[in-house]
């Protein structure tokens, strides 16, 4: 099987063919350097994504909720279950940037961290 993707490592985006056989790369076409064929390979065999989202936090300052990401990426398969341990949690100020908001999340040797800090509202 023949699959076309895009390598997204470098603006010059490659258009590859990859050839597949029973879930394995056997030959990468159109890739400029050696990364677009690790590429390949990586996002047919393993694919993997960071991931960002927002949990509400209670007793802020001025934002209602506080960005976070992955420390690193997580198995395309997985995204959703740690979406979903996401949604649970709400937090109550302050954050501070970097913050652990959950550590090695499902296992994955992967932690969710806050992007920003949000400041405690003392006049609540």
């Amino acid at each position: 099987m023949k699959k076309k993707i895009v390598c997204t490592l470098c603006p010059i985006g490659c258009e590859l063919e990859v050839e597949i056989q029973e879930g394995k790369v056997v030959s990468v076409e159109g890739s400029l350097c050696e990364r677009g064929v690790k590429y390949a390979k990586d996002e047919i065999e393993n694919p993997t994504r960071c991931i960002s989202s927002s949990i509400p936090v209670r007793g802020g300052k001025r934002y209602e909720t506080v960005s976070v990401k992955t420390s690193s990426a997580i198995p395309k398969d997985k995204i959703f279950d740690v979406m979903n341990k996401i949604k649970k949690i709400q937090l109550k100020a302050p954050i501070k940037l970097g913050d652990i908001i959950i550590k090695n999340v499902l296992n994955l040797n992967v932690d969710i961290a806050a992007t920003r800090n949000i400041e405690k509202d003392k006049s609540k």
